[in-house]
């Protein structure tokens, strides 16, 4: 996966980001800035679930973009 598009398509991302995953806040999604690792964190924090489980959500999420 090369997610390198996600972080230089940050900004246009958010919103599907936040459409996926609606309990982030936009300050949440601005100190993320397309990092995997902090967006991972970020969705284990305020769904309480865990990262092996987050890794596959985003996975799964990733496969359905549009590039």
């Amino acid at each position: 996966m090369d997610w390198n598009r996600v972080e230089g398509n940050w900004k246009q991302l958010k919103g599907k980001v936040k459409e996926k995953w609606g309990r982030l806040t936009d300050d949440d999604l601005d100190v993320i800035a397309g990092h995997r690792d902090q967006l991972e964190g970020k969705i284990q924090e305020r769904y309480g679930i865990a990262r092996d489980q987050v890794r596959k959500d985003i996975d799964d999420w990733y496969g359905t973009q549009k590039w």
